[in-house]
């Protein structure tokens, strides 16, 4: 009986072990919430504050940053203020000194103008006591005289006039010949100096040009089974060949120097080429052509550029560089008209006129000579003909009328380029003829110096 006592006692204590136990444990749990809880609460309250803290830190520096900048601009206004006040002292100082100024001019008037009228009263009184005086020896005079005044007048404004009159006109007599005098002192000076600031080659006349041939045997490939090859030649170029017994060499002849030139570039690259036959020929020919013409464009438009005449037609730019190939008495057309614009724009320019218009009628003054061996006229009429159609300006028509003096010239301009011309035509070594002249001087020259007996002793 004891033992279920014991077994039952034992399981009751055990019950309440386990009951105390779970009671225990239980609260230890809860415990642990409420500490969780709590530190929750604390974290949560000291995230708050340091919101709040870091919330007012925040409006205490925007606070501060607002009212540096409404310190930084009330300062702003303020100087802005001042200077105002400092613009406005300033000109009031101006004011106060440009009216002491005028108030001190305005004294200098009156004291002047004062002055002027004591010198003023003075002048009529003495005017009045010459008058006076005049008046008294004019009646002496009509007394002596018996003259009246308006006599006397008269016979004195004749005398005068006379003497003026002589007077008037040495006068003049002496001022034109002065002025002459110095125009033409004037005008060698000019002409001089244009000379002295002109140099240029000069290239010779030739209506054939020469090609040489490496060898005796290429003269029968030119001339090709029964003359085939001349022929096409002769026909494509214009051109006659003459083949003579001259060694290594054929003569291209023809009046048109671009014809020649043509041929003679197309010979020189058929024999450089070694295939001379009929449809080569052509071929060359016509490329050299489009070549010559290419060329001819690019002269004209270099030689426009380097005198700087401004826009020019195209056509007219055409001429100019055909002008390259014509020659006259020796002396080349292009050379000549860029020496006599050169010249014309020099002159013009020591005299005050328009120096790109005196460059402009000097380039284009033989510019016919580019048209003359192709179309019937001179070459001042085809000129003439042509710069009209295309719109030059009148002082060049004249001028290209009025170098040769069949116009009258109409404009300073020409006369220039009349004087331009003969300068480059008639210098020595220009032409044929002025170089055989020169020659012909300084023979006679050395013949004059050989007449005189010198005194030949040597100087030791």
């Amino acid at each position: 009986m004891d033992n279920p006592l014991i077994i039952f006692l034992s399981v009751l204590t055990g019950l309440a072990i386990g009951v105390v136990i779970m009671v225990i444990i239980s609260k230890a749990g809860l415990n642990k919430d409420q500490q969780k809880a709590s530190m929750l609460l604390k974290e949560a309250e000291t995230k708050a504050d340091s919101m709040v803290k870091q919330a007012v830190l925040d409006g205490r520096t925007q606070a501060h940053e607002l009212k540096i900048a409404a310190e930084k601009e009330i300062k702003e206004r303020k100087q802005e203020v001042t200077d105002m006040e400092n613009k406005l002292l300033r000109r009031e100082d101006n004011l106060n000194f440009r009216d002491e100024t005028l108030t001190s001019k305005e004294k200098q008037i009156d004291v002047k103008s004062a002055q002027l009228a004591d010198k003023m009263a003075m002048l009529d009184k003495k005017d009045k006591e010459l008058q006076e005086k005049i008046d008294v020896q004019v009646e002496e005079l009509e007394r002596v005289a018996s003259l009246t005044t308006a006599e006397a007048r008269e016979e004195l404004m004749a005398i005068t006039e006379k003497r003026m009159e002589k007077e008037t006109m040495a006068y003049i007599k002496e001022k034109e010949e002065e002025a002459k005098s110095i125009a033409d002192e004037k005008a060698r000076n000019i002409v001089a100096l244009s000379i002295q600031r002109i140099s240029s080659d000069e290239a010779v006349d030739r209506t054939v040009s020469v090609v040489s041939l490496p060898s005796e045997e290429m003269k029968g490939r030119i001339i090709g089974r029964e003359g085939r090859n001349i022929k096409a030649i002769e026909q494509a170029t214009g051109v006659d060949l003459i083949i003579d017994d001259t060694p290594e060499t054929i003569t291209v002849s023809c009046f048109d120097p671009i014809r020649r030139e043509v041929a003679r570039l197309a010979l020189e690259h058929l024999i450089k080429d070694g295939r001379i036959q009929p449809g080569r020929i052509e071929e060359v020919v016509h490329k050299i052509k489009k070549e010559m013409d290419t060329n001819i464009m690019k002269t004209g438009e270099d030689t426009v550029f380097k005198l700087g005449i401004g826009r020019i037609d195209r056509e007219i730019i055409r001429l100019i560089g055909r002008l390259k190939y014509r020659f006259s008495y020796g002396q080349n057309a292009l050379q000549h008209s860029m020496e006599v614009a050169h010249l014309t724009g020099m002159m013009a320019a020591e005299l005050g006129l328009n120096q790109q218009l005196a460059k402009r009628a000097g380039l284009l003054h033989d510019i016919g000579k580019a048209l003359d061996f192709e179309v019937e006229g001179s070459h001042i009429e085809l000129g003439y003909k042509f710069c009209k159609k295309h719109g030059e300006r009148e002082v060049v028509l004249n001028a290209i009328q009025s170098h040769h003096g069949e116009v009258e010239p109409q404009f300073l301009i020409s006369n220039l380029v009349i004087a331009a011309d003969t300068i480059s035509a008639a210098r020595p070594g220009a032409r044929y003829e002025a170089l055989q002249n020169y020659i012909n001087r300084l023979e006679e020259l050395e013949k004059i110096t050989k007449s005189f007996d010198g005194d030949r002793k040597s100087v030791v």
